[in-house]
C-alpha cells in the first residue's frame, strides 16, 4: 500500500504551497482574529479555483470527490500556512450532507460548497457545543443525535487559545432531517473532519520546525549559532522524527477511507492523535528555542504556534482517540 503522495498530488500541494505564499496569510489570519472576514473570503475563493473544497464534493454535484488522499495533501498546505477560517468544517458539511443521503438537501448546499461561494460550519454536540467561525460562516448545521438543524444564528464569540479560531454556539434554527441516517452521516463527517484536522496539523508542525530550523542557524551565542549545541539538536531530531512518523499515518488514514475499510475510523483516530502531539511537541520546541521573543505576538511564528494546542483537541481529544484505538 503507498503511504506517500503520488507525483501529482506533490504537484498539487506545491501549486497551494504558491498561492499561499503569494496570498499573505499572516496578514489574513491576524485580520480574521478581528473579525475582519473579507481577506479571509478572498484567500478562500483563490483556494475554491484550486480545486480545495470540490475535493470533498461528489461529480453530481459539481465537484471532484469524494478524495480523502487529496483532501490530506491540500489540508497539510493549509495548515503549514496557518491558513483561518472553517476549512475542516466545511468539508466535514459536505461529507456529512452528501452521507445524508437526501437529494435535495445536497442540492442546495453542495454545489456552493465546491464553488466556494458558500462557508459552512458544522457543531457535532456529541463532541462539543461549539461551532467555528460561526459568526463568519454563510449556514451553520447542527447535528443533535438524530436531528440536523441549521442554525438560526451564532452566540457572542468566546475567548480562545488562538485568536483566529472564533468559536460560538450555535443557536435556534429549523430541522433539516432527522432519523438514524443522521447519526450514520455525522459519524462519518466526523471522521472526515479528523483526518482533515491531523492533516493540518501536520503542516502546523512542519513550518513550526523549519522556522525553528531557521531561526537557530541565524541566532547566535558564544560567538557561534545555537543550532551547533547538542541538546538543540536534540530537540530538533526529536521533533522532525515524530513529524516523519505521523505522515504516512496521515495518508494510510486517507487511503483506508477512500478504500472503505471497517478500521478507517480507528486509522484515523491514530492518525489524529500522532499529529495532534507531534505538534504541539513542534510549538513547545520552537517556543523554547526562540526564547523570550517566542512569545511575542508580533512574531508571525505565535500564529502557528498557537494552533497546535487547538488542533490537537479539536475533533477528537488525544484522550477519545485513544480510546477508539484501543477499542479495536
Amino acid at each position: 500500500m503507498r503511504f506517500f503522495p503520488d507525483a501529482e498530488q506533490r504537484e498539487f500541494a506545491r501549486s497551494l504551497d504558491a498561492l499561499l505564499t503569494a496570498g499573505d496569510t499572516p496578514a489574513v489570519v491576524r485580520s480574521w482574529a478581528t473579525g475582519d472576514h473579507a481577506p479571509g473570503r478572498a484567500l478562500w475563493a483563490r483556494l475554491a479555483e484550486a480545486g480545495v473544497f470540490a475535493l470533498a464534493v461528489p461529480k453530481e454535484h459539481d465537484g471532484f470527490g469524494p478524495l480523502p488522499v487529496e483532501l490530506t495533501v491540500a489540508f497539510e498546505a493549509l495548515g503549514r500556512h496557518a491558513v483561518p477560517g472553517p476549512l475542516v468544517e466545511t468539508v466535514a458539511a459536505a461529507a456529512l450532507l452528501d452521507r445524508l443521503g437526501d437529494p435535495a438537501a445536497a442540492a442546495a448546499r453542495l454545489p456552493a460548497i465546491a464553488s466556494g461561494t458558500s462557508l459552512v460550519s458544522l457543531c457535532l454536540t456529541s463532541l462539543g457545543p461549539y461551532a467555528l467561525d460561526a459568526d463568519a460562516a454563510d449556514a451553520v448545521f447542527v447535528a443533535d443525535g438524530d436531528t440536523l438543524r441549521l442554525a438560526a444564528g451564532p452566540g457572542p464569540v468566546q475567548p480562545s487559545a488562538d485568536p483566529a479560531r472564533r468559536l460560538s454556539r450555535p443557536s435556534g434554527g429549523t430541522v433539516v432531517a432527522r432519523g438514524p441516517e443522521v447519526t450514520d452521516a455525522a459519524r462519518y463527517a466526523a471522521d472526515v473532519a479528523a483526518l482533515a484536522t491531523a492533516a493540518q496539523a501536520l503542516g502546523v508542525g512542519r513550518t513550526l520546525l523549519a522556522r525553528t530550523v531557521a531561526y537557530v542557524t541565524q541566532r547566535t551565542q558564544f560567538g557561534v549559532p545555537i543550532g551547533s549545541f547538542q541538546a538543540v539538536k536534540h530537540r530538533l531530531a526529536d521533533t522532525l522524527l515524530a513529524l516523519e512518523f505521523t505522515e504516512p499515518l496521515v495518508h494510510g488514514a486517507a487511503l483506508a477511507l477512500a478504500a472503505g475499510d471497517d478500521g478507517a475510523g480507528r486509522e484515523i483516530a491514530a492518525a489524529k492523535v500522532t499529529a495532534g502531539e507531534a505538534a504541539y511537541r513542534a510549538a513547545r520546541t520552537a517556543l523554547q528555542l526562540h526564547g523570550a521573543v517566542g512569545y511575542t505576538d508580533e512574531l508571525d511564528l505565535s500564529l502557528w504556534i498557537r494552533k497546535a494546542r487547538p488542533l490537537r483537541d479539536a475533533w477528537g481529544t488525544p484522550t477519545a482517540c485513544r480510546a477508539r484505538v484501543l477499542a479495536g
